[in-house]
């Protein structure tokens, strides 16, 4: 199951996110509401991925490939190295914290639940896994992508779970400022 999952979310997250969008979308009648769905998910979207990318550069915290392989000279005798370990995914050659795909989720995850309400059922299609994953939660998405970023092996999981943390907060502060309804 975990390597099911790990296949499904290799896809690129900002297409994956488009199409999950658009197939929420599709279930909104209203043009006014719709819009605005796709503007502040685009918006707290855009904001995470700064947020994010503005994180990784000031921390540069190493990778868990760099982190295992690596264990040894850590300086913490109690660690022990693998330097025949490798990630499920090859790992992206940028810092681990805070985690961009976890900031991207977050931040649509919570838009999404704000406009919507947490307890709405949409699905996801994933290309490389060629399958649909139907939620009833935005919230269990958001639990899946942080523990397949794990699976996967390109990050250690606090940088998921701020990450995560870091996109709903994005998200909140795009909501309660921008494109207010009007009544």
């Amino acid at each position: 199951a975990q390597t099911d999952l790990a296949i499904f979310y290799s896809d690129n997250f900002i297409v994956l996110w488009q199409r999950t969008l658009r197939s929420i979308g599709g279930t909104i009648n209203n043009v006014g509401d719709n819009a605005r769905l796709f503007a502040l998910s685009e918006i707290a979207a855009i904001d995470s991925i700064i947020s994010s990318w503005n994180t990784k550069k000031f921390y540069n915290f190493w990778r868990p490939q760099t982190a295992i392989t690596l264990g040894e000279t850590d300086g913490n005798s109690r660690t022990a190295g693998d330097p025949n370990w490798l990630p499920f995914l090859p790992t992206p050659p940028y810092p681990d914290y805070t985690s961009g795909a976890n900031n991207l989720t977050g931040s649509i995850t919570r838009t999404l639940e704000r406009l919507l309400g947490d307890k709405t059922t949409f699905s996801v299609f994933s290309t490389p896994a060629n399958r649909t994953i139907t939620y009833d939660r935005f919230s269990d998405m958001a639990d899946d992508v942080v523990d397949v970023r794990i699976y996967q092996g390109i990050h250690f999981r606090f940088a998921d779970d701020v990450g995560r943390r870091q996109g709903t907060h994005v998200a909140d502060w795009a909501v309660s400022h921008f494109l207010r309804p009007l009544n």
